[in-house]
């Protein structure tokens, strides 16, 4: 029994992570005008994420974990300017540094502990 009925190897299958790129922008651009650290923090690690994801699906990168760790470097980068340059932004900078060490543990966890075979379909 066939588990896509009625599909065919010759259409494209959907990618998700567009849905989810566009969703991660706007939820981390509230919770850093806003100052709402979590909402932040959620957010860009759903952009993040999703960056990760499409380009390990779009092949640009072997595997979504190293993607993950520059994405985090970038991100800690981004907010220790704001968070040290500017008084009345240290919170949201602080977001923003939080968003990259967690994509960072995540990418060292991924990088480390998952294995990478091909799924068998």
């Amino acid at each position: 029994m066939d588990e896509t009925p009625g599909l065919s190897d010759q259409y494209r299958m959907a990618s998700p992570w567009p849905l989810f790129v566009a969703l991660g922008i706007p939820i981390s651009e509230i919770g850093i005008l806003f100052d709402l650290f979590p909402v932040a923090v959620g957010g860009l690690l759903l952009f993040s994420g999703s960056v990760a994801g499409m380009a390990h699906e779009s092949g640009y990168a072997k595997t979504p974990w190293r993607a993950l760790a520059v994405l985090s470097v970038i991100l800690s980068v981004l907010g220790g300017v704001i968070a040290f340059t500017d008084v009345s932004l240290v919170t949201r900078g602080y977001a923003i540094i939080a968003a990259g060490v967690i994509l960072l543990v995540g990418g060292v966890v991924g990088e480390l502990f998952v294995d990478e075979r091909e799924p068998s379909y």
